[in-house]
């Protein structure tokens, strides 16, 4: 009896005391650093905050965008009454036909000998995941991938998780606020042959740098003579200059010149599908019989990752894609979001060089390209114009450029102006 008084004790004592959780141990991870600012923002009562963090597009009032194009696919897969039903594990077969299309031209070679093994993915970080482990399974040469410095944030966690050794070529010159191309090719020649090199296929996220035309074809010489892998992210093509055809220069100059390349598609900022996450992954290959054992490969990769791909955002975009009136219209749109932005920079970079005769040269705000401007603020200025004039941007100066409109951006421009002289 005693003994049975003692255990029951012991329990008591036991459930009394204060669990050992599991997870005790875990530490905390660092917070997202453009979650913050929008965090930040939302806190902020002041009615002149502005959020320049977010990369999503803004109309000229301030508010998310949704195309008329996406509008009118949606009325009609309404009427379509499409069903449900899981996709392939490589996802809508004529979106991704069409998502190909889109990006190589309707003349490019491969293509058109179908020897372009493509899949479906969960936006363009998932064609990057995708591609990652592609890579890190089935490269045949060094599973080393070079990134701009700097680089969209989600680059280097995402190929470190894909089994990728990261490492970095120069890329953004803070000197002249543009590209350091001869530092550029300097670090690809000293690559190993046979490394992977991240290309981001137009406006760079995060510095909006791009080359030139004559510039890409010199990359594409450097790449083939030092025999590196092109692996390019393209996610914002038309959204960019507002044409479909010049933001493909590149891909497409690289393919015609012989280059084998894995592509990464995104359709959030061009059909402003954002929460819909619509994206592919495409290989160039030799043939349509290596073709099909690349995309063997690649359902092995998705399967096990997530099944398949989400179907409503694939349907919109392909209804765009495949429909003339539809396709032509969406186009005015990414044209007409591109010319917002364009204008944007303008009128910037009037009122700092001109009216307000900022200290500094401002001419790379214009000269820059797409939704993102490295400005060449300093990270106290930042803080300070975060802190005392409600407006919030990364801490390394990098604004986008769609949160700016005719209602903001003289307070913004005002503001920089006091912070760069100090009296902010």
């Amino acid at each position: 009896m005693l003994a049975i008084n003692t255990v029951r004790r012991a329990s008591a004592v036991l459930r009394t005391a204060a669990p050992l959780s599991t997870w005790s141990a875990v530490p905390a991870g660092p917070p997202d650093p453009i979650l913050g600012i929008t965090e930040a923002f939302k806190a902020d009562k002041d009615p002149r905050k502005i959020n320049l963090g977010v990369g999503a597009y803004r109309d000229e009032n301030g508010k998310p965008y949704v195309l008329n194009a996406v509008k009118k696919a949606e009325v009609k897969m309404a009427i379509a009454k499409l069903d449900k039903e899981y996709l392939p594990i490589t996802g809508l077969a004529n979106f991704t036909q069409n998502a190909a299309k889109l990006a190589y031209g309707s003349d490019s070679v491969p293509l058109n000998q179908n020897a372009i093994a493509v899949t479906q993915s969960i936006s363009g970080t998932g064609a990057l995941r995708i591609g990652g482990a592609f890579l890190a399974r089935h490269y045949p040469g060094h599973r080393i991938i070079y990134l701009p410095t700097p680089t969209w944030g989600n680059h280097i966690p995402l190929f470190k998780d894909s089994g990728l050794e990261v490492r970095s070529y120069r890329y953004f010159d803070k000197k002249t606020v543009g590209l350091d191309f001869e530092g550029l090719k300097e670090d690809l020649k000293n690559a190993p042959e046979g490394a992977v090199v991240l290309l981001h296929a137009c406006a760079h996220n995060p510095t909006g740098v791009d080359p030139t035309p004559a510039q890409w074809k010199e990359l594409s010489d450097v790449l083939a003579e030092k025999k590196l892998f092109p692996f390019f992210d393209m996610a914002y093509q038309g959204f960019a200059s507002g044409s479909t055809t010049r933001d493909a220069f590149a891909v497409r100059h690289f393919v015609s010149q012989g280059h084998n390349v894995a592509l990464c598609q995104s359709f959030a900022k061009n059909m402003g599908l954002y929460g819909e996450r619509v994206g592919a992954f495409s290989l160039t290959t030799s043939s349509e019989e290596e073709k099909k054992r690349v995309e063997s490969q690649l359902k092995i990769i998705v399967r096990p990752m997530y099944s398949n791909p989400p179907l409503h955002g694939a349907h919109i975009a392909n209804t765009i894609l495949s429909d003339p009136e539809l396709y032509q219209e969406w186009e005015s749109e990414v044209k007409g979001m591109a010319d917002r932005i364009i204008s944007m920079r303008e009128r910037l970079c009037e009122l700092l060089t001109n009216d307000l005769q900022t200290p500094g040269s401002w001419g790379h705000i214009k000269s820059q390209i797409g939704m993102f401007s490295f400005t060449g603020l300093q990270t106290e200025q930042c803080k300070a114009l975060a802190g005392k004039a409600h407006i919030y941007m990364t801490m390394d100066g990098r604004i986008s450029m769609a949160g700016l409109n005719s209602s903001n951006i003289e307070y913004f421009a005002q503001s920089v102006d006091a912070a760069v002289r100090g009296n902010l």
